[in-house]
């Protein structure tokens, strides 16, 4: 799809500036993975068992690996690859907690991390028909990211969706011995998991806070975790969970952030919680909907966040 600028309401096609080298994405990711993926940075160009990774990334929120690979070859099997890499990492835990600590000076035991939620991200300029479809089931722990470089120093990156109809990957995997035992082990969350959990007015009840929250702005997008699910535009702005008679929503916004003049939030920045942010509430109507969008906009208008389209970075 082009890409226009308007000047005075004619409109000039920003031409496509095609990255030179593969390390030119690579460095461009490492140095804004915050930003583009909400991950933390823990090695570049890291080997093990004589395999090297482009770049291992942990995630906060998920609490677990990201190995991030970048893509030149259009012709290779990224869920052959993928599966490589996954069961590389559920086989060396242990070298992958060492890394984290030596080079983040940081104390990760490995009962800290959720390795179910282990993930591969692949990111490339383009990827095939074949590569897309191949990758598209919806408990596969497989990622594609498009990205793509203007001459006006614009980045579009576009992680690409699993379809609505995405199959599950369980069946094919119990005819492979080593599909099979990396699916045992790694566990992608899906929106209906979550739904499964409310009773039938609950869950029209979340229908209606999720499509309020998608419509607060353009580009936000829904990931389902392992307790709650995220509403992301770039980075995390809302979680909901969905109980049997409520729902509980959390606010990503720090204490003292939020402009809240009926008081209805509950501080939960000094005791535990699943989601992000210090402030929660449990609904069980609909009744303040329209004042809740009012706060969560707050979380979107708020610097810390993003769009996934960054203007300004070069090489």
């Amino acid at each position: 799809m082009p890409i226009f600028l308007n000047y005075n309401n004619t409109l000039e096609e920003i031409k496509e500036k095609p990255f030179k080298l593969e390390k030119d994405i690579q460095h461009l990711f490492e140095a804004n993975l915050a930003t583009i993926m909400g991950l933390a940075l823990v090695k570049s160009e890291f080997t093990i068992k004589n395999k090297r990774i482009d770049t291992l990334a942990f995630d906060p929120e998920s609490k677990s690996f990201v190995i991030i690979e970048y893509k030149r070859d259009k012709n290779h099997s990224v869920v052959d690859q993928g599966f490589t890499y996954l069961g590389l990492m559920l086989e060396n835990k242990a070298d992958f907690i060492v890394e984290y600590n030596e080079t983040l000076k940081g104390d990760l035991k490995r009962g800290h991390v959720d390795w179910s939620q282990t993930r591969v991200v692949f990111v490339s300029t383009s990827f095939t028909d074949n590569q897309i479809q191949a990758s598209n089931f919806k408990d596969l722990a497989i990622e594609l990211w498009e990205v793509k470089k203007y001459e006006n120093g614009t980045i579009l990156i576009n992680p690409i969706k699993k379809s609505n109809t995405a199959e599950s990957i369980k069946p094919l995997a119990q005819q492979n011995d080593r599909l099979k035992n990396v699916s045992k082990e790694i566990k992608v969350y899906t929106e209906q998991e979550h739904v499964e959990r409310g009773s039938e007015s609950i869950v029209e009840l979340y229908e209606k806070f999720k499509v309020a929250i998608l419509n607060l702005a353009d580009g936000i997008e829904l990931k389902s975790q392992k307790e709650y699910l995220s509403f992301k535009k770039g980075k995390n702005i809302v979680d909901i969970c969905i109980l049997k008679k409520s729902l509980k929503i959390w606010i990503n916004l720090k204490k003292g952030q939020l402009d809240d003049p009926k008081g209805i939030m509950r501080d939960v920045s000094d005791v535990g919680h699943w989601g992000n942010g210090d402030y929660e509430i449990q609904v069980s109507d609909d009744e303040n909907l329209e004042y809740l969008m009012s706060l969560i906009k707050q979380a979107i208008n708020n610097k810390m966040y993003r769009s996934l389209v960054i203007k300004g970075l070069k090489n």
